[in-house]
């Protein structure tokens, strides 16, 4: 088995990790969150979401946030801005990378963005345009790629044909999502398998949520079969909408700590980044979902 040399961290705690949160969380928060991230030695942090604040109330603040935070060289401050409004307000922002996200099932398309598979990836052409001409990189998201809250199992192959499309279209990097977590080892081995066939490895990134507590073996698969992008949340931030109660994204600190183990080079501070989930959790009032977070805060 070969493992990657390095794994490159997408840090989404700043986004998806707080977006579900009811409380409103002030924007100095967020902007120390990033920062200390970015201290830790994360060099891609999804920084926030440039959606209608009608949806998503938590990140109502997204341009004071793009526009407050300060910029550590080697850092890309990433958003999400799934229509053309939201990547022209991210654009004004100076944003440097942007995110859309469509979905392996059709039943969660149609429940979330209210269209079908197609006509969301229809339309995210004149957005991967827009932000071309910009000179801004594009990430595709694919959610539910290992489960769907309403659809039940998602063949890898609507998985691959989803994932084609958005790299097709010109997504540099596509991030396929266990958004309900309810994934084990051999069925991302084998939708990873189904999904590289048309597009190359190191164009591939793993989101995996830890709903059912299998999101680092399903790291562990995946990353024997080549993966190198993570996609992880500081103190495990960001509850499963779909599953009352659940953990949402796996966190950060537990990922380096596996990749350390597996002598898997980061360039992250695990101390720093440890010290930073039990900070967050504290200020806005969170258990940690760290198992290392507070094995080491014990300590």
């Amino acid at each position: 088995m070969t493992f990657p040399k390095s794994v490159r961290l997408v840090e989404v705690g700043p986004r998806d990790g707080l977006q579900n949160e009811p409380n409103p969380i002030d924007t100095a928060t967020k902007l120390e969150l990033i920062d200390r991230l970015g201290a830790a030695g994360i060099a891609y942090i999804e920084a926030a979401s440039f959606v209608s604040p009608k949806w998503v109330p938590q990140m109502a603040d997204h341009r004071e946030v793009m526009t407050g935070l300060t910029r550590r060289q080697g850092v890309t401050y990433a958003a999400l801005s799934p229509n053309l409004k939201g990547l022209e307000a991210a654009l004004e922002c100076g944003v440097e990378e942007v995110a859309v996200f469509g979905a392996a099932s059709e039943a969660f398309s149609q429940k979330n963005i209210n269209c079908s598979v197609a006509e969301s990836l229809e339309r995210f052409i004149p957005v991967l345009e827009r932000a071309q001409q910009a000179g801004v990189r594009v990430r595709g998201y694919v959610s539910c790629v290992l489960g769907c809250p309403y659809e039940g199992e998602i063949a890898p192959a609507k998985v691959a044909e989803v994932s084609k499309a958005l790299y097709e279209m010109g997504c540099y990097e596509v991030s396929l999502g266990d958004t309900i977590g309810t994934g084990t080892p051999l069925a991302a081995k084998r939708m990873i398998e189904a999904v590289s066939r048309d597009i190359p490895m190191d164009k591939l990134a793993a989101h995996f949520h830890d709903t059912y507590g299998q999101a680092l073996a399903n790291l562990y698969a995946v990353l024997e079969e080549g993966i190198s992008v993570v996609d992880s949340s500081v103190a495990g931030l960001g509850g499963c909408p779909y599953a009352k109660g659940a953990s949402g994204n796996v966190a950060s600190e537990d990922v380096v700590y596996l990749l350390n183990g597996l002598g898997i080079e980061t360039g992250i501070d695990l101390e720093a980044l440890a010290d930073t989930g039990t900070w967050i959790t504290q200020t806005i009032g969170r258990p940690n979902r760290s198992k290392v977070g507070v094995a080491l805060a014990a300590k």
